[in-house]
């Protein structure tokens, strides 16, 4: 006992002066008292001669691996190689160099809500709205912070206290607990169930209408697939009885696309575009899925109806920040310029073809050599492209396969997630299998340098901090 440092002595350590300087006197101060409580009654563990000195490398080991352990939590760069192109848990789209860069411009006073023409004030969002008008022919846009929250401002504002027809095959629920239902009657709207799970026909939802409707309302089941002895009617339909009886269209096309995916050899998707030119009052879809920009909640459609949703008192709740309209706005001008597919990793990843995928792979591989403590192999598989979007599609890929002679599938999967390169890979059959779908080329020397540190000693290759 007597050989315990004190806090003062203890911060004169190399190392933890180290730490001082990277995360603060206060915060390693208090780590310090924690691992002195617990070093206390660990006293027993050390032999009677061991000195202060010890002890106090001891407290620097310790605080080490907090610090560690606080660098693996920190919000920062993952290679996302498990295939998963829109992997919600690793933030689904990843951004263009443009939006990134236009993310750089956003860091001092911006013309967020200022016409510099004129030197008046305008909407938040005001700068996107004739790009979008432009692609899809709407005639007003509001942006707001996700398509959850697109759906509530949009049944809270327009159809409050009245009733909106939904195919009951279309009462979704999705990540993170959002379930269709809750948002009706959070939004004060009145459900109105019509047809059953798998089968919804156009008289179901005429015989549904009476004085308190408010809309129709169709809505894409972005993560699940009713097939066989199914049937719904398309947004064309809908519009159609809307137009007979003056009811809102409303269309919630979920993953938010502006091109045909079929093209990539994938199930069509709804677009923006199709919906609108379909007649919809109202399209609701997602900036982070399939459109390949940043986590928001797009509103198209007629002006009114538009102008009546910005008015609104939620909308100001959950309306975007300057990062994500400058983000979204260098998004849809690589739209505009017909270079999508070049420039948004969303689709350059969805249109990369099995062969040069195989080819990447191979070349990750010779450029590895001889790995004593790794075995690595290249095959071709199949991706799903995931994330709450295109359910049960997959697309060919090609997979680096890793196996260790000391560690599990688990442990190695781990040491990737953890290493000075953070990857993040997928386990299948007691293999990790780097799946390059979802890589970015770029990355491909990162892939290389984190296979390469594992493959060295076990006992070098325990995860360290950046």
């Amino acid at each position: 006992m007597k050989q315990l440092p004190s806090v003062t002595a203890a911060l004169d350590h190399p190392g933890i002066r180290l730490l001082v300087d990277e995360l603060g006197r206060d915060v390693i101060v208090d780590w310090l008292r924690t691992a002195l409580d617990e070093l206390r009654g660990e006293l027993e563990n050390f032999t009677p001669d061991t000195s202060r000195g010890q002890l106090v490398d001891v407290l620097a080991e310790r605080l080490e691996r907090r610090s560690a352990r606080n660098d693996w939590i920190r919000m920062g760069r993952v290679i996302n190689a498990t295939g998963v192109i829109l992997h919600t848990g690793l933030g689904r789209a990843p951004l263009a160099e443009s939006a990134t860069s236009a993310l750089a411009d956003m860091t001092a006073a911006t013309n967020l809500e200022i016409d510099l023409a004129s030197g008046e004030r305008r909407h938040r969002g005001y700068q996107v709205r004739d790009t979008w008008t432009s692609l899809t022919g709407c005639e007003d846009v509001l942006v707001v912070n996700n398509n959850a929250a697109a759906t509530l401002l949009t049944l809270q504002a327009l159809c409050h206290g009245r009733e909106v027809i939904i195919s009951r095959g279309q009462l979704i629920e999705i990540g993170g607990a959002f379930r269709l239902p809750e948002i009706f009657e959070l939004s004060g709207a009145k459900l109105r169930e019509v047809g059953t799970t798998n089968r919804t026909s156009i008289d179901d939802y005429r015989r549904a209408i009476n004085d308190d409707t408010a809309a129709i309302m169709h809505v894409h089941p972005s993560n699940y697939r009713v097939v066989g002895f199914s049937h719904t009617p398309d947004i064309a339909q809908l519009v159609s009885v809307t137009r007979e009886h003056n009811l809102l269209a409303i269309d919630d096309i979920g993953s938010g696309s502006l091109v045909d995916i079929a093209q990539f050899g994938l199930p069509a998707e709804p677009t923006f575009c199709d919906s609108i030119a379909a007649g919809a009052d109202i399209v609701l879809g997602s900036g982070d899925k399939l459109l390949g920009g940043p986590q928001a909640g797009v509103i198209l459609g007629q002006a009114n109806w538009v102008e009546q949703l910005r008015q609104h008192p939620l909308a100001r709740a959950i309306r975007v920040g300057k990062l994500t309209l400058a983000a979204l706005a260098a998004t849809l001008a690589a739209y505009q310029r017909g270079t999508a597919q070049q420039e948004i990793p969303v689709l350059a990843m969805l249109s990369a073809s099995p062969t040069e995928l195989l080819r990447r792979a191979d070349h990750i591989v010779d450029q590895l050599g001889h790995l004593p403590h790794l075995n690595v192999s290249v095959r071709p598989d199949t991706s799903p492209v995931g994330g709450g979007s295109v359910p049960a599609a997959e697309l060919p890929t090609a997979v680096i396969c890793l196996t260790h002679p000391e560690l599990s599938a688990e442990t190695l999967a781990q040491r990737l997630r953890l290493g000075q390169i953070r990857l993040y890979a997928r386990i299948q059959n007691d293999q990790v299998l780097v799946d390059l779908r979802s890589v970015a080329t770029a990355d491909d020397s990162k892939v290389e340098l984190a296979l390469r540190l594992i493959g060295q000693d076990p006992h070098e290759s325990e995860p360290h901090r950046d």
